[in-house]
């Protein structure tokens, strides 16, 4: 393992490589600090970019984008107070108030140095366990593979979100874009409304960038507000020694919360970053800084929030789930170059993977050395008119979206799923369920069909083996959590607990 993770260095640090992460940085973090822009739509943006890179570099940038883009969304939260994506909330909620108070220069270090530290002890993580489960995940088969994919939607559509049902309608809405084409193994055509142009189904890449970057755009016009935003000038960010006292065990704290999460099924970096805070805020002596400008609270998030990015590449990679909106968009980039993530990934592009996983060490390096200086340009992106924004948004959207196959019916097929997109923020859906349901619906209805054939056309093909019969325990855990919730009993809240200790007094 270790021999290939140096092969894997030697492909990542060749020149071209090193110019390619480089970029990938730049370009994420450039675009990800933008307000209202976080990596997925950013990772979606690019996608067209890399169509003439060869896999290697493709994917290198790639890594490089998405931490430059979690490293953008950060920066947008601490100095503007508008998180670009979910995993930046927590950042804002110290951050904000640290950079009002004149220590944005401050937040921005703890965030940059959080984000390197928990990214290379995730990695190394990912090092360690990537290649035992691909070992492992060789021999699951068709209804093992099929529930892993049922505990995906089902986990996607109960974490994400306010509502369950509103989880299960992006997720029916992305399966239905799934179906589109022809049917694989009949030849017949459904929901192509006899179009030619439809038969093939609709390319995912198209699909994300009008759900994300279209439907971003769009939603964001519609609540275009008229006062222009106000950043906070920062300077270059350093921390004093009083400042890295009270950021080192956060620092080392949040990997261990944010790799299992990322690891998970439909995990992705939410939970964690809540979880950490709250770990952050009762281990801290600053108790009473929480929410108004402590350092920890920006520190330890930020480090959970890129160690769980580390681990959505154990199960994009060794299972072939997108547990976050990055990591579908990246599962699609594999499928344009016509390589399928799962157990035998490890073996069949040993160089791609290895040399990917060590780019990781150099994308997070690269981050640390060109972010920290560059901050107070970061800074000034942040004045670019909204108008002028977003327009150039859908503009490289429609560039990308035609680039996929030369044709205008894709722009077409692109605005329409934007408005679809504008539609379910309007009515509060969230995207990723359905990015999950285009990509993983074929390969679940696929993995179905053989189960079921080889059962002979019996239902309990579908569970046959202890492994499936075990995620389904655990998906009925998932749907049935908040009815069991309401029979356990109740922790006693504060109010009444007081009474009972004077009586003891």
């Amino acid at each position: 393992m270790f021999q290939q993770l140096i092969d894997g260095f030697g492909t990542a640090l060749t020149p071209t490589h090193i110019a390619m992460a480089a970029i990938g940085v730049l370009l994420g973090t450039a675009i990800g600090v933008l307000p209202g822009i976080g990596p997925a739509m950013a990772v979606a943006l690019l996608l067209p970019v890399t169509y003439g890179l060869e896999p290697t570099g493709a994917f290198i940038m790639f890594a490089g984008i998405y931490y430059g883009g979690m490293f953008g969304g950060s920066t947008t939260s601490i100095l503007l107070n508008t998180p670009g994506e979910s995993a930046a909330v927590v950042a804002a909620i110290d951050g904000n108030p640290m950079a009002r108070k004149g220590r944005g220069a401050q937040a921005l270090a703890a965030a940059a140095i959080g984000h390197f530290v928990g990214g290379i002890l995730g990695t190394i993580a990912l090092v360690v366990l990537a290649p035992v489960i691909a070992k492992h995940a060789v021999d699951i088969g068709a209804p093992d593979l099929f529930a892993i994919m049922v505990l995906a939607f089902i986990a996607v559509t109960s974490v994400l979100g306010s509502s369950r049902i509103r989880g299960v309608a992006s997720l029916l809405i992305g399966l239905t874009i799934g179906l589109v084409g022809l049917d694989e193994m009949t030849g017949q055509q459904r929901l192509t409304f006899g179009s030619l142009h439809l038969a093939d189904g609709i390319d995912v890449v198209i699909v994300a960038v009008a759900l994300f970057a279209v439907g971003e755009s769009l939603w964001v016009a519609a609540h275009l507000r008229r006062n222009a935003f106000k950043p906070i000038p920062v300077g270059r960010p350093w921390l004093s020694r009083a400042d890295l006292k009270r950021t080192w065990k956060p620092w080392l704290r949040g990997p261990l919360i944010g790799f299992p999460f990322g690891a998970v099924p439909a995990g992705g970096a939410e939970i964690p970053t809540f979880l950490s805070y709250v770990t952050e805020k009762r281990l801290s002596k600053h108790k009473d800084e929480f929410g108004k400008g402590a350092i920890e609270g920006v520190a330890g998030p930020e480090a959970t929030a890129s160690a769980s990015a580390a681990g959505t590449l154990v199960s994009m990679l060794t299972l072939g789930l997108p547990t976050t909106a990055v990591a579908a968009v990246m599962l699609a980039a594999f499928q344009q170059y016509g390589i399928q993530p799962g157990p035998l990934l490890f073996e069949r592009e040993s160089s791609l993977v290895w040399g990917l996983i060590a780019s990781l060490f150099v994308g997070l390096t690269l981050l640390l050395v060109l972010n920290l200086p560059l901050a107070p340009l970061w800074a000034k992106l942040l004045r670019i008119p909204r108008p002028y924004l977003y327009a150039g948004i859908l503009f490289f959207a429609s560039v990308g979206a035609y680039a996929v196959n030369a044709d205008i019916f894709d722009l077409l097929v692109m605005f329409v799923i934007g408005l679809i997109g504008f539609a379910m923020r309007r009515y509060g859906l969230p995207v990723l369920p359905a990015i999950i349901g285009v990509i993983l619906g074929p390969a679940a209805e696929q993995q179905m069909r053989r189960a079921l054939q080889l059962s002979d056309g019996s239902l309990t093909g579908l569970f046959n083996t202890p492994f499936a019969i075990v995620v389904y325990v655990i998906i009925l855990v998932i749907l049935f959590f908040p009815l069991i919730k309401r029979f356990l009993p109740a922790r006693p809240t504060a109010s009444e607990a007081e009474p009972k200790d004077k009586v003891d007094a």
